[in-house]
Formats: C-alpha cells, sequence, structure tokens
C-alpha cells in the first residue's frame, strides 16, 4: 500500500468521540454531515479532524456503508492538499467517485454521497485540466448533482462554495459566452453562490480563500484588493480542526507571495 504524506502539524490537534461529539455543529458547518450516533464512526472523524486521513479513511470503510462518507472526505481532502503525486491524486479522486457511485445506488438520498461524487469529479477535471474534463462531459454532471445538493441540503455551504468554484474555472478557461452557451456558466451566479457559502459559514476559512481565488479568475487583476482582503481575512480565522488549518495556512501563504 502506498504511504500518505502525513499531515504537516501532526499532534496539534487531539480530538476523540466525544469531544468531536460536543462541537460537531461548528466542525460540520460547511457539509452539514448527520451527527453519528456510533462511537467508532464519531472516533473515525476524530482521526479525520487531527490531520489522520489515513487512519480516518480506513477505518470508515471497515464500518461499511455508515463509514463512506468520512472516508471519501478524508480521502478527497488528502489527494487534493497533501498528495504529491499526479498519477496517484488522480486515482484517489476516482476511487472516491467510483465508491461514492456505488453508495448512492443503495442511498440516493444520502446528500453527502451526492456531494463527495460531485467534489471527487470536480477535483479530478481539475487535474487533467478543464478542457478535457468538459470534452468527457464531466462539467455538466458536476454542475447537476451540486445543484441537486443545494435544493436537498439548501444549508450545505461547501457545495455552494464548489458550483461557484464550477462557473469560475468554466469562465477562466472558455470565457462568459461560450461558458453561457455551451455549459450553463454565469459569473453573477457564481459570485452569488460564494457569497451565499459565507453566510452559511461565517467562519469558513475554505469559503474565503475559494472566493478569492474565484474572483482572480473571474474578473482578473482588477479584484487583487478585495481578493486580498478575502485571505487576510482567512488567514485570521482560528482553525478548529485539521482541515481549517491546511485551509489557514494557503491564506497565510497566497499573502506572502
Amino acid at each position: 500500500m502506498v504511504r500518505w504524506t502525513a499531515f504537516p502539524y501532526a499532534g496539534e490537534y487531539n480530538f476523540d468521540a466525544l469531544t468531536v461529539k460536543k462541537k460537531w455543529a461548528r466542525l460540520h458547518a460547511g457539509d452539514r454531515e448527520p451527527l453519528p450516533e456510533d462511537p467508532r464512526l464519531l472516533e473515525a472523524w476524530a482521526h479525520f479532524h487531527n490531520g489522520e486521513f489515513h487512519t480516518a479513511a480506513t477505518l470508515g470503510l471497515s464500518l461499511g456503508p455508515a463509514g463512506l462518507n468520512v472516508a471519501n472526505k478524508a480521502t478527497c481532502v488528502y489527494a487534493t492538499y497533501l498528495e504529491k503525486h499526479e498519477d496517484r491524486r488522480l486515482a484517489l479522486f476516482l476511487e472516491v467517485a467510483e465508491r461514492a457511485q456505488e453508495q448512492l445506488a443503495k442511498e440516493p438520498e444520502n446528500v453527502n454521497a451526492h456531494y463527495w461524487h460531485a467534489c471527487a469529479l470536480g477535483r479530478y477535471s481539475q487535474s487533467i485540466s478543464v478542457a478535457k474534463a468538459l470534452a468527457q462531459g464531466l462539467g455538466s454532471k458536476v454542475k447537476t448533482k451540486l445543484e441537486n445538493v443545494i435544493k436537498q441540503e439548501p444549508n450545505h455551504a461547501d457545495a455552494h462554495v464548489v458550483l461557484g468554484n464550477f462557473h469560475a474555472e468554466i469562465i477562466d478557461k472558455v470565457g462568459s459566452l461560450i461558458g453561457a452557451m455551451a455549459y450553463g456558466a454565469n459569473r453573477d451566479m457564481g459570485l452569488k453562490l460564494f457569497s451565499k457559502a459565507l453566510q452559511l459559514n461565517v467562519d469558513s476559512a475554505y469559503c474565503m480563500v475559494e472566493y478569492a481565488r474565484a474572483i482572480l479568475m473571474i474578473d482578473g487583476e482588477k479584484m487583487i484588493e478585495e481578493a486580498t482582503r478575502l485571505y487576510q481575512l482567512a488567514a485570521r480565522v482560528k482553525p478548529a480542526d485539521a482541515l481549517e488549518r491546511i485551509e489557514v495556512e494557503m491564506a497565510k501563504t497566497e499573502l506572502e507571495d
């Protein structure tokens, strides 16, 4: 088995099943994952929030269908932020997409199964290039699935972010006119989605960082001041867990650059 790269701030977060349960609302304000009752599943989530992504994924998978969301989130987060090898990253995104697809065949009402399926395909699309992904029809699949997630769970802030990213990426790569005609991408809709995400999850460094990147993709250098403001806000967030720590550090890196 390929060894996963360690979380760079290992040991700084010390969640257990009890503390995860107590802080669940804050930790899952973005993805609206339902609070589990199974202490083994809470333990898997504790490993996730501590940055022990491989352990979280492995334990989640050992718990069967109930553990798939934590396994898929841990795998997606790891592949997005910590995996250094492109071929492994792509394989992990496809692995999540396939697992989520199988999960949906049995649990069609599982909102985050839809979400992680869309996220994995979206990250995969970014990795192979948006142009190639569009040619394979992945863009419309991701867009439709995320729209359905928001329809099922209107307060899913993270789905708003990823869908906002879809609009920004398309406009950046093919332009507003072709983006609108061929893929339903819209500048104002993209910005509205990010604004709504921040309303839903005001402390989210993830929302702020992705919003900053999106406005630079959509409107270019004229939005540098606003993007800088968002990065500054993100850099001042007190991280609640390992994932937020990664996002806060990313904001600080952007400001240094």
